[in-house]
């Protein structure tokens, strides 16, 4: 490794910005390792989770680096917020309920049954969640799995649901539930912008960073993401109403639907024999996205803090603790109260004060400069921005209420950032004499301009070699500095890149489960989403899918546009060739499974027309690009 690839010390300015932290904050409110240690069972004799081929999936000891003091590297608040994630194990709640903690980005949470265990949220990859179960079993014996809940549509909480369950268990009468809405959402997510959002993640986990203390420290809601096998298996019991009340294996569950707070779907979980209450991803010690960083839908800080209200209405007179899919629980009735009210002023706080400055004509960086939280809310640990920000989130509320144009007129038709960027260097007097005064800027502190102005450089010239190393020196800078989990990963991410090239998507999580769990509606649209618009403006064609028990589908590709209709259609055009076959090998068909050819051959298809229709259909469609540049053009 050359001496400019490797990263660099902490600058004097950061350094006494990490100093100050120590001087604001309550460090000496030691609550939440007290609770974070509390009901330790014992954890796992290994400590590297692997995959059938022993290839390293999660490590358990890979921030041991952090029982070692704060340094200059690292915001000391988020290396605290990062001691407490880490600490992994089988931890009991109450009687009968379990938790097991770090050994994934999210909690799996074990609840005793007559006969097994309900397993919620069974972690992102099969292997954790396997992993996870055995240290269960270890201690607490071998008890069959009863039943499987997920909490909400978000793959940390489903993915490894193949590690804990097998499809002929959940056909033999194991019951998976779910929110209302969890299969389309968890399914869409993860497959139309897939891509996209797989590639920026790496950035956000950081997951191609090191563990140390100059690089993965943590992301805030969790340490980072397991990169074993992602799965999914449908829901066969769906919560549909506030209320609704199930008891699987002897357990009691009351269910408070929560749709369009953290997730689309979501839900938390009431165990009134045991005086608990799950709050899912809904409150958690953290502040919470509103825009996570990878890439969503915009989550609405009014919806969310309705729902913190009516679960406080609900529950909290009657919980004695409550836990939830991420870090540890918050144990007595007051603390609940204090804990779950303090969450809700928090987003509410937000969602007002950037709605109340939005309606004064702030544009949305000028809130999230200004924006303050309250004192009390500011001196509470569980509200600091490891995983979201105020900064981020203000600009999401924005967003959500009015776009991405502020109203200047000037930000109506910019140029895009390369066309720009050129503009921009000449302007300034060229790279040379940019990158002069931005070394300047750093020499005196300025990292956030220094970002901002090289940035410049970089997309009017990648190649200037001088411009990456200051680059990745300013991000690196700005990693070291953030409170923020996600913020760190994103800085130090794109500073190893910079420095080394692109490290692509670790995880990949459109899954054949997930691909598979498509509707035909979803999977027709996914397809849609990949036509090559400019190179098929001329293209018209029909095709005509006629499936067995169901309902005939014509696709039709005209101006660009991939159009699918089930059965009659109004503006029904003759189709060109019409398919017979299996909604499977249809499905295999279109995923680029098999071909018409063959399958025509193997008498599993029957073709009318003209079968070259499909493959010219299909000729259109172009491949996501999972290793998609961020930090350069």
């Amino acid at each position: 490794m050359t001496e400019s690839s490797r990263p660099r010390a902490a600058e004097p300015s950061i350094t006494a910005r990490n100093a100050e932290v120590r001087e604001r904050c309550p460090f000496d409110d030691t609550q939440d390792f007290e609770e974070a240690r509390r009901g330790f069972v014992g954890t796992a004799e290994s400590t590297v989770v692997r995959d059938r081929d022993g290839n390293g999936v999660w490590d358990l000891d890979a921030y041991d680096f952090l029982d070692q003091d704060c340094p200059d590297t690292a915001n000391p608040s988020l290396w605290r917020q990062s001691r407490l994630v880490a600490r992994h194990g089988l931890f009991e709640v109450v009687e009968g309920l379990y938790q097991v903690r770090g050994f994934d980005l999210s909690n799996m949470t074990i609840v005793e049954g007559d006969r097994g265990v309900l397993v919620i949220d069974p972690l992102i990859s099969a292997e954790t969640a396997a992993a996870a179960l055995a240290l269960y079993r270890r201690h607490r014996g071998e008890r069959p799995v009863t039943g499987v809940l997920y909490t909400h549509s978000h793959v940390d909480h489903f993915g490894g649901v193949r590690g804990v369950v097998s499809q002929e268990d959940v056909d033999g009468g194991v019951p998976v539930i779910a929110p209302e809405g969890f299969l389309e959402h968890a399914v869409s997510e993860n497959v139309y912008a897939g891509t996209a959002m797989g590639r920026r993640a790496a950035y956000m986990y950081g997951a191609a960073l090191p563990a140390g203390e100059r690089g993965r420290i943590g992301a805030g809601l969790g340490q980072s993401t397991s990169t074993g096998a992602v799965g999914l298996i449908p829901p066969t019991l769906d919560v549909t109403r506030t209320g609704q009340s199930e008891t699987v294996d002897g357990i009691r569950m009351v269910f408070h639907l929560t749709p369009g707070t953290e997730a689309p779907a979501e839900l938390n979980i009431h165990f009134p024999d045991r005086a608990a209450l799950c709050m899912a991803e809904n409150a958690t010690h953290n502040l919470h996205n509103l825009l996570t960083l990878r890439g969503a839908q915009v989550r609405n800080p009014h919806v969310w803090a309705h729902y913190l209200t009516e679960a406080i209405h609900l529950f909290a007179g009657s919980v004695d603790v409550a836990f939830a899919s991420h870090h540890w629980p918050t144990w007595g009735r007051e603390r609940v109260l204090t804990f779950l009210s303090e969450q809700r002023d928090l987003y509410a706080y937000l969602h007002d004060q950037t709605l109340r400055m939005l309606n004064q004509g702030l544009t949305p960086l000028e809130i999230a400069e200004t924006i303050q939280l309250p004192p009390t809310l500011e001196r509470a640990w569980h509200t600091h921005g490891y995983y979201g920000s105020v900064s981020h989130n203000t600009k999401a509320i924005y967003q959500h209420y009015l776009g991405w144009f502020d109203g200047n007129p000037a930000h109506l038709w910019e140029h895009p950032p390369i066309e720009a960027a050129t503009r921009y260097v000449d302007f300034m007097g060229g790279a040379d004499a940019v990158l002069r005064r931005a070394r300047d800027s750093y020499a005196a502190g300025d990292f956030r301009w220094v970002a901002q102005v090289v940035n410049h450089v970089l997309f009017a010239d990648p190649d200037n070699t001088e411009a990456r190393a200051l680059q990745a020196n300013a991000l690196e800078q700005l990693g070291y500095g953030s409170e923020n989990g996600t913020w760190r990963n994103f800085y130090l991410t794109g500073a190893l890149e910079l420095r080394k090239g692109l490290v692509g998507t670790p995880t990949v999580t459109a899954s054949p489960d997930l691909m598979r769990a498509l509707s035909l509606d979803q999977l027709f649209d996914s397809l849609a989403i990949r036509v090559d618009g400019p190179r098929s403006w001329h293209a018209d064609l029909a095709i005509r899918f006629h499936l067995r028990d169901a309902e005939p589908i014509t696709v039709r590709l005209r101006n660009g546009v991939l159009v699918h209709t089930t059965g009659a259609a109004p503006d029904a055009h003759e189709p060109d060739t019409e398919i017979a076959l299996t909604e499977a090998d249809l499905r295999t068909l279109l995923l680029g499974g098999t071909d018409l050819t063959d399958l025509a051959r193997q008498g599993r298809a029957e073709i009318s027309g003209d079968p070259g229709r499909l493959a010219e259909l299909l000729g259109y469609l172009t491949a996501p690009d999972p290793d998609f540049a961020i930090v350069t053009p």
